[in-house]
């Protein structure tokens, strides 16, 4: 979810800088932009691309950071994975080991508790024969058919050792069964232990992979935001790249105005007299006034009007009021088609009919100006309304 929400922020980003761009293009007040208006708005929103690729760029950095930071943990984590993995199998083989002995003292036991059931019954059958001897006369025979006293004595002797015997291994063979009972109890103690480390390390194992893949999952995470904040810093450049084009573009447009703005100036300018005004030309330019200056007062939409005559007068420009207004890219309701909208709903009000008609009497409050825009620092000018002309 966090990965979804920080590629979301980055993209909001994105669009957030287009859709600044794409507004641009498009004035929201009545009066069309000058190519000086739209220089400025131009570097303005190159500076907030700007800005915006310095934000996703530290953004970015802060990813790698954490990124990296993650990295060294997933190492730390992978080497304690892999010990507690050895130690696992160490383990294994060590119950592994353990099992083997186990099973080789079982069998150890079976032939101790053989020897001693044999023992047993050997010295149980040997007391029987004895026993009847006895009762036959068997063992006094044995003693009676001595040769001498010390024959007798060593007889006696014989009989006595094989019955120390007996019990002499019988005991021999009991506490060899013991001992490996004990050893068995003491292996099967051990093992028992040994299967606790086990389930212990498998527990500690599956807690380390958990972690593993906790911090793989948070490392691609990032490096898919990374990729995402590279993507947007891309698309930036390539945003800024284009700005730059835009500005140096109007740059060299608003510098041939000004040159266009003195020259007209020294140029040679007609009377109003020689002026011919053809039929359409006070609705055209009544209209345009309305596009450009409709909401400013009485005598900005005058000196709108007078600008456009100035053209008119000047050698500099076509010598119509036709040709001045849809001169290419000179004054924009043209471009948008707002002044066409106008046209048809002739949407001139009887102020801008009448500031045309002193317009196309001669009448000027700006001298010569052939220019006019919304006032910014740096440039001087006549200042009527919201308008300043030059």
């Amino acid at each position: 979810m966090r990965a979804v929400c920080k590629r979301l922020l980055a993209l909001l980003m994105t669009t957030a800088v287009l859709l600044c761009a794409i507004a641009g293009a498009f004035p929201l007040d009545a009066r069309a932009e000058t190519t000086l208006e739209r220089l400025q708005r131009a570097k303005e929103e190159k500076e907030k691309t700007e800005d915006a690729m310095e934000s996703t760029q530290g953004h970015r950095d802060s990813l790698k950071i954490a990124q990296d930071s993650l990295l060294g943990e997933l190492s730390s984590l992978n080497d304690e994975l892999a010990n507690v993995s050895t130690n696992l199998e160490l383990i294994e083989a060590d119950i592994d080991s353990k099992e083997q002995e186990i099973a080789k003292t079982q069998s150890e036991l079976e032939q101790a508790i053989e020897k001693e059931e044999t023992q047993y019954a050997n010295m149980k059958l040997r007391v029987k024969m004895m026993y009847e001897r006895s009762l036959n006369g068997g063992d006094w025979d044995i003693l009676l058919s001595a040769k001498s006293f010390s024959d007798f004595l060593n007889r006696s002797e014989y009989i006595a050792q094989i019955n120390e015997y007996d019990q002499k291994m019988l005991s021999q063979y009991e506490e060899s069964r013991k001992a490996v009972e004990e050893t068995k109890a003491r292996l099967e103690t051990e093992l028992t232990e040994l299967n606790g480390l086990k389930e212990d390390a498998a527990t500690e194992q599956r807690r380390v992979a958990g972690l593993v893949k906790k911090t793989s999952d948070s490392v691609a995470d990032y490096k898919s935001q990374i990729a995402d904040a590279e993507a947007t810093i891309d698309t930036l450049e390539d945003m800024i790249d284009a700005q730059e084009a835009s500005i140096a573009a109007l740059q060299k447009q608003y510098e041939e105005e000004l040159a266009l703005s003195r020259l007209a100036a020294q140029s040679a300018w007609r009377d109003i007299s020689s002026v011919t005004f053809e039929e359409g030309d006070r609705k055209l330019l009544a209209n345009l006034i309305y596009c450009e200056a409709g909401a400013e007062p009485y005598t900005g939409q005058v000196a709108v009007g007078a600008v456009v005559i100035n053209r008119v007068l000047s050698s500099r420009y076509p010598d119509t009021v036709v040709g001045v207004i849809y001169q290419n890219k000179q004054f924009s309701p043209v471009a948008s088609g707002r002044l066409a909208l106008a046209l048809a709903n002739d949407s001139a009000t009887a102020n801008c009919y009448k500031a045309a008609d002193e317009a196309m009497s001669g009448v000027t409050n700006v001298g010569q100006c052939v220019y006019f825009r919304t006032p910014i620092p740096g440039l001087e000018g006549i200042r009527i309304g919201g308008h300043i002309f030059y």
